[in-house]
């Protein structure tokens, strides 16, 4: 009898500091960071440095109800350079930054919640486009659209493509739609976003040669119990639809 009696209070004493690991202080405040990088993180009034109500996007509403959920309180900013965001991230104790992509050299440099969204890399055509592809060689035969300078006009370059390069991406809608390319090489949902701001729409994905998933980095001495309660209401969400309706109520 004695045994049990003592078995049952170590057990009850096992669950109690269980619960008491769970429990998040709440003084705990996180400082995430952000970068412009529309449609997932922007400031409003499109300079490169905003704090709190003056920052939207996809990401950020999403992000936002993750933590409203929770209750963990957290300071909002978006800053530039990526790089010193990054940085802060990497090295400060209860920091995070998003969006960026979770790939392998990353993978143990952080914690992280999401997915939030992807980053894929398309060639768009018009909305009655006849063009069919099945690899970007075969875009070798078609003028193709792209952003000077950004990572996709590189890659494009790479494999032999010399696509027609624009200081402005969004004006490669415009292009497309005047005949004056036949595809548009550009992120999704970031072309979709910037044609929608152009008054464009009904465009097609006529090939995805890349794919990625963007994600909320934290900082490794993030608590666990911190990214579990994040992750759990990010996917309670996305089960929900909250996620699809963010995504597309901006495009």
């Amino acid at each position: 009898m004695f045994k049990r009696l003592c078995l049952a209070c170590a057990g009850a004493l096992l669950l109690m500091a269980s619960a008491a690991r769970a429990e998040i202080d709440s003084s705990y405040r996180m400082v995430l960071l952000t970068e412009n990088f529309p449609p997932y993180n922007m400031a409003i009034n499109g300079k490169n440095f905003a704090h709190e109500d003056n920052i939207d996007g996809i990401a950020v509403d999403i992000v936002r109800e993750m933590f409203k959920r929770t209750g963990i309180h957290y300071n909002l900013t978006l800053r530039f350079p990526w790089d010193r965001i990054y940085k802060l991230a990497l090295e400060k104790p209860g920091y995070g930054v998003f969006v960026t992509a979770r790939l392998p050299e990353r993978e143990d440099l952080f914690k992280w919640v999401g997915p939030i969204g992807p980053d894929d890399w398309v060639l768009l055509g018009k909305g009655d486009s006849s063009i069919t592809l099945k690899s970007l060689e075969e875009a070798k035969q078609y003028k193709v659209g792209a952003y000077k300078g950004d990572a996709i006009a590189e890659h494009l370059a790479e494999r032999g493509l010399e696509p027609v390069t624009s200081l402005r991406d969004q004006l490669n809608a415009k292009k497309l739609m005047a005949g004056q390319i036949d595809l548009w090489a550009t992120g999704d949902p970031a072309g979709r976003y910037l044609a929608k701001q152009e008054g464009i729409s009904g465009l097609k994905t006529i090939l995805r040669f890349d794919s990625a998933e963007l994600y909320l980095a934290l900082n490794k001495e993030t608590p666990d119990e911190v990214v579990r309660k994040l992750q759990d209401e990010l996917d309670k969400m996305r089960a929900e639809g909250f996620v699809d309706d963010i995504l597309n109520s901006y495009l």
